[in-house]
């Protein structure tokens, strides 16, 4: 084996580290969101996406980019938070063509409701991910990760 191939291998565990990480996280949340607020996470995060924004609206293309998921798969979310009255779409002004998604009040409502146990859920997720060895210092690190504004 080559250092291009021992690097490679490197990436590649570091790849899985993460991945193992994401997914003790994602489970977690998962369960307490459902059990607590009857919101998958994906849910949570278009909400809370939402909720972060001036103006409170994203174009739709711009949620598929915060929640990792195609435009159909978006378009399909939208709809069933919609039909919640947890959000609500609106036609851009200057392009007819464009649709911003908007919180409603009902979905400020059950994300304020949410959140609390969102973020007990992810300390305590990371709590547990910080006690195996393995994902110890990926936690560690977490709190000096800065996303690009």
């Amino acid at each position: 084996m080559g250092i291009k191939d021992d690097a490679v291998q490197v990436r590649a565990q570091g790849w899985r580290t993460l991945a193992a990480l994401h997914g003790l996280i994602e489970g977690e949340l998962e369960r307490s969101l459902q059990a607590g607020s009857k919101l998958s996470v994906v849910e949570y995060t278009v909400l809370d996406a939402l909720s972060r924004q001036d103006g409170w609206h994203m174009r739709m293309q711009q949620l598929a980019r915060a929640t990792a998921l195609s435009p159909s798969a978006t378009t399909r979310l939208v709809n069933r938070l919609e039909d919640r009255g947890l959000l609500t779409r609106i036609l851009c002004d200057d392009d007819r063509r464009g649709i911003y998604t908007e919180l409603t009040p009902g979905g400020s409502k059950l994300l304020a409701e949410a959140r609390p146990i969102h973020d007990a859920t992810l300390e305590r997720a990371l709590d547990q991910a910080r006690a195996l060895p393995e994902l110890a210092p990926l936690v560690d690190a977490l709190p000096g990760l800065q996303v690009p504004a």
